[in-house]
């Protein structure tokens, strides 16, 4: 007999948690591969929940009732809703993570600017050559979508004694101070894309825009790896434009997340796609540049996360399960840019 829910993606932390929510009423199987490693012909429930990096495939689309997306991004589901037509029923988690991953930008943020990967490789000689950084204090941080995230990223920035300029199209906070995207990118000393993914702004930050950008400011992406090329921030690392790259989201995330977990990036770099073999190769010869600092999609990963996360999950699964609806229900429309 089937499970009522079926966890793709759940890390050891994770599926504790989840079970622990989970009353004992509904069924549930785990899994903490994606669906393309599971190798599942078809659904393993009625209801299926995933992260970012699974691939549903295209001949489930009138197999399953409904999915949970334990992320705050949405994407890939109205990208698969599009692609299909699809009439499931779709929810995901917009409030979990805001902190955590604000945080993990700090962490990163700090670790270019104290050039902590090239401090660490000098331990062993002890010398201090070329390990200069610089004080965040009174510097300009761009804040390009202030959204949950994005807001709870302008609170630690202020209280660091930044000058913060904010990008968003919807203007949803009355205490902040919001300027023109080439306004911002034009000031800043630091750029941070906290944006919502859509069909409008793939590849946002490509070469020509950051190159309208100060020289050597800062870029991380803790949102979505399609917003910023990895050949274009590779030419601009090698120009010695950009001071320094933090990523934490890549662009062909999904098969080369699953190729370094098995340890066979060269399946990845054979397969019959040019394009995705670009993305790929600039993905690795950025990492090692000294100057970039690359983590594995880890930024809402905190104890704190990992219970909302698991809490708001089952609360939506309850939900469903007795009225047919989500709390936090996917957007039926694609309609906005930044946020």
């Amino acid at each position: 007999m089937l499970p009522y829910i079926f966890f793709y993606e759940a890390f050891e932390e994770e599926a504790e948690a989840l079970k622990r929510y989970l009353p004992k009423n509904i069924s549930a199987d785990f899994s903490w591969k994606t669906i393309q490693e599971t190798v599942h012909e078809n659904p393993p429930a009625k209801i299926i929940s995933i992260r970012t990096q699974s691939t549903i495939p295209v001949d489930w689309a009138d197999k399953f009732d409904a999915i949970i997306t334990r992320s705050t991004g949405y994407d890939h589901i109205t990208d698969y809703i599009k692609l299909t037509g699809s009439k499931i029923s779709a929810g995901y988690l917009p409030l979990y993570c805001n902190r955590s991953v604000a945080e993990q930008a700090l962490l990163l943020l700090l670790a270019l600017s104290r050039k902590l990967s090239t401090q660490i490789s000098q331990f062993s000689s002890f010398h201090r050559n070329g390990l200069t950084g610089m004080e965040i204090a009174k510097k300009n941080i761009a804040i390009v979508g202030v959204g949950n995230i994005g807001y709870e990223m302008v609170k630690i920035a202020r209280g660091l004694d930044m000058n913060v300029l904010a990008v968003d199209i919807v203007k949803k906070y009355d205490d902040v101070n919001y300027f023109s995207p080439e306004e911002a990118i034009r000031q800043a000393d630091i750029i941070v894309c906290a944006m919502n993914l859509t069909s409008d702004n793939t590849a946002y930050f490509n070469y020509e825009t950051l190159k309208k950008a100060k020289k050597g400011v800062l870029f991380i992406n803790i949102a979505r790896g399609e917003f910023s090329p990895a050949a274009d921030l590779l030419k601009l690392i090698e120009e010695n434009h950009l001071g320094g790259v933090a990523l934490d989201v890549y662009d062909s995330e999904k098969p080369l997340a699953i190729a370094l977990r098995k340890n066979k990036i060269d399946d990845i770099m054979n397969v019959e796609d040019p394009l995705r073999r670009k993305k790929v190769k600039a993905i690795l010869a950025l990492f090692k540049k000294n100057n970039v600092i690359f983590t594995p999609h880890n930024a809402f990963n905190t104890k704190e996360s990992v219970e909302r996360k698991s809490e708001q999950t089952i609360e939506q699964l309850i939900n469903y399960k007795s009225t047919g609806e989500f709390i936090w229900p996917v957007p039926k429309l694609d309609n906005w840019i930044i946020g």
